[in-house]
Formats: C-alpha cells, structure tokens, sequence
C-alpha cells in the first residue's frame, strides 16, 4: 500500500448507531429512499430493513419530483415560502448540522400550519429538495414589494416582487376543502 491510497473509513459501531438513529428520524418525518441514501452512510439494504421496520411497509417507488416549478405555485409557493423563512432563521442562530437543521425547521412548519388549521402542502421530502434547489441557486427567497415577506421565487425574480398573499390569483382562496388557505 503507498502512502498516497487513501483508507477505507473505520467501522464504528457508535457511528453506525447515530447513522442508524438518523435514518430513523429521517424515515419517521416521511422522508423517500433517495433521501436516506443522500444523507446517511448506510446501505440500501439496511435502509430497507430499517424503513419497513419503522413505517410498516415498503418505501415508495419512484424519482423525486425535480422541477422547481411546483414551489412557485400559489398556495405551495405560501408553504414552501414558510419552511424556508424558518429554515434560514435557524441557520443563522443554532450551530446544527444540514440534517438536524431540516429537521428542526421542518417540525416548526408543521407546527405553524397545524396551529392555523392548514393542511400541510410541503413534505419532508420536499423540504429537502427545496433546501437543495437553494443550495444549488436554482431558487432563491425574494422580498415582496408589497408585505415586505420573503418568499420563494426563481433567482432573477424582479425588484418589484409581488407575493401570491398581497396578489392572489383569481381563483384563490375559494376552495371549500378543508385546510385550504382562504382568503377574506
């Protein structure tokens, strides 16, 4: 061996314990396969196990969904909007790594929207790609000429930014479903 190869890492039992109680978490907040892969050192096939083990069932199928055009749409915009705000307050004042910080600010998402009796649009998979598709710069926040908010948008949004609160679409806020966002 030359001492330019590189070593494979040191299997830790105390490092495959936190990858395990990671997964875990990730897997009880809803998270797919693709995230679990992308966010922890685990095989797949113990991320399988692991997965049917806690939710009871297999894991989805399928790609996760990778157009940034969902997270511009009116109420998913609003949702999308709220969980980033968070995400990026908290970012600025607690020491935590990506997958704690998604965490947190994921839970106080959902305890935003349970409080005002809104179904949650954003899943935590979402959650996840959004923070992505910032990190990426294929999304930014945008401040809204109007309410000042901060809000989803492409990277070159305008200066004069309007929000889909301060200018709904026509058709907004009409839906009689329960936990839609309505407006007065």
């Amino acid at each position: 061996m030359t001492a330019t190869a590189t070593k494979a890492p040191v299997k830790s039992v105390l490092n495959e314990s936190k990858q395990i109680e990671r997964a875990a978490l990730l897997i009880q907040m809803g998270a797919r396969m693709q995230v679990l892969e992308s966010e922890t050192t685990l095989s797949y096939e113990r991320l399988i196990r692991l997965y049917k083990e806690i939710a009871g069932k297999s894991p989805s199928k399928g790609q996760l969904p990778f157009s940034t055009d969902w997270f511009l749409t009116w109420q998913e915009n609003i949702h999308s909007s709220l969980f980033l705000n968070i995400y990026e307050y908290l970012s600025k004042g607690v020491d935590l790594d990506s997958v704690e910080l998604l965490t947190k600010a994921y839970r106080l998402y959902s305890e935003q929207v349970a409080t005002a009796e809104i179904e949650p649009l954003l899943s935590f998979t979402r959650a996840w790609r959004l923070v992505k598709f910032v990190d990426a710069g294929m999304l930014t926040r945008t401040k809204c000429s109007q309410c000042s908010g901060q809000f989803v948008t492409e990277l070159y949004e305008n200066r004069h930014f309007t929000c889909g609160l301060c200018n709904p679409p026509a058709r907004a806020g009409k839906s009689k479903s329960a936990g839609a966002l309505m407006l007065h």
